[in-house]
C-alpha cells in the first residue's frame, strides 16, 4: 500500500537574525526565513514512511509572500517531499492559529484523498502546538498530538503517544492527523545530488482566491512585540548568616514589588 502523505511546513524567521529596536520593538526586516525546526522531522518521517511504503509526499505550506522563495522552495524539496504547494498571500502575514488551520484545512481538502496528515509539534515563532491539532478537527478525521512513532499496518497506523509520565500506544484508523514530536527522525542533510534533483520537482502556487477565501473573517489583529526593557542592576550584597541574609532578600524583593 503506497501511502500518499501531506507534511504541513512553517516558515519563520531565524531568531539570530531578530533585531531589537531602540524602542524595544523587535524587528524581523533583516531575518532569514528558514524551514521551522519543529517541521524538519516530520517532512523526514513523512519520507521514511512513503519510501517505505512506495508512496508520495507532499509539503504544504501557507504564509505571507514572501514564503514563495525559490531558496525556501529548494530546501523543503530537497529533504523528500515529491512536491510542494504554497498559499502565499500577504494576507496571512499575522494569521493566527485558526486562520492557518482554515487555510490548510481547505488546501488539503484540494489535495484529497491522502492517507496522512502530518505536522510538526508547534511553530519556530510561536510554538502554541494548535494548528495541527485544528487542522485535523477542520478535516474530521481522527487526530493525535505527541506522536513520536509510526508504524503502518494496512489501513490503519499503531503509534506511539508521549504523555507526561508514560507512553500511549494507539491503533488509529487512516486517514488520519498526527501532529509529530522532534525526536520521531533525525532529519536528513541533503545531498547536492538531491539538491540538484530539488529544482525539477513541481511546485504549485495556490492563491487565497484558489481556495475560494477573498477575505478572511476574524484575522488576527497585529500585536507588536517589544524585549524585555534593560535595567541597571542594583548590585546590592547581603552578607550575615544565610537565616538572616534570606529574610533581608525577602524584605529587599517585597520592596520591589516582587513579592
Amino acid at each position: 500500500m503506497g501511502l500518499n502523505i501531506l507534511v504541513t511546513v512553517k516558515f519563520a524567521p531565524n531568531a539570530v537574525d531578530i533585531e531589537v529596536k531602540p524602542d524595544g520593538s523587535i524587528s524581523l526586516e533583516r531575518a532569514e526565513w528558514e524551514i521551522s525546526s519543529f517541521d524538519l522531522p516530520a517532512i523526514e518521517a513523512a519520507v521514511r514512511l512513503a519510501e517505505a511504503t512506495r508512496g508520495k509526499v507532499i509539503a504544504l505550506s501557507v504564509g505571507p509572500a514572501r514564503i514563495n522563495n525559490s531558496k525556501l522552495k529548494k530546501n523543503v524539496l530537497s529533504r523528500g517531499p515529491d512536491e510542494l504547494v504554497l498559499v502565499a498571500d500577504d494576507a496571512l502575514a499575522e494569521a493566527d492559529t485558526a486562520v492557518t488551520a482554515r487555510v490548510l484545512a481547505l488546501a488539503a481538502a484540494k489535495l484529497a484523498p491522502f492517507d496522512l496528515l502530518l505536522s510538526g509539534e508547534g511553530s519556530a515563532d510561536l510554538y502554541f502546538q494548535q494548528v495541527g491539532l485544528q487542522l485535523g478537527e477542520r478535516m474530521g478525521i481522527p487526530t493525535l498530538n505527541a506522536i513520536r512513532k509510526i508504524e503502518v499496518y494496512g489501513n490503519h497506523v499503531v503509534v506511539e503517544r508521549s504523555l507526561e509520565d508514560e507512553i500511549e500506544v494507539l491503533e488509529v484508523p487512516l486517514p488520519a492527523a498526527l501532529s509529530v514530536t522532534t525526536d520521531i527522525e533525525q532529519p536528513r542533510l541533503p545531498t547536492m545530488k538531491e539538491i540538484l534533483k530539488a529544482g525539477n520537482k513541481p511546485v504549485y502556487e495556490w492563491s487565497l482566491t484558489d481556495l475560494n477565501l477573498a477575505d478572511l473573517p476574524g484575522k488576527v489583529e497585529v500585536l507588536h512585540t517589544m524585549a524585555t526593557p534593560r535595567v541597571e542592576r542594583k548590585n546590592i550584597r547581603l552578607q550575615g548568616p544565610t537565616e538572616e541574609a534570606v529574610c533581608e532578600l525577602a524584605g529587599l524583593l517585597k520592596k520591589e514589588g516582587v513579592l
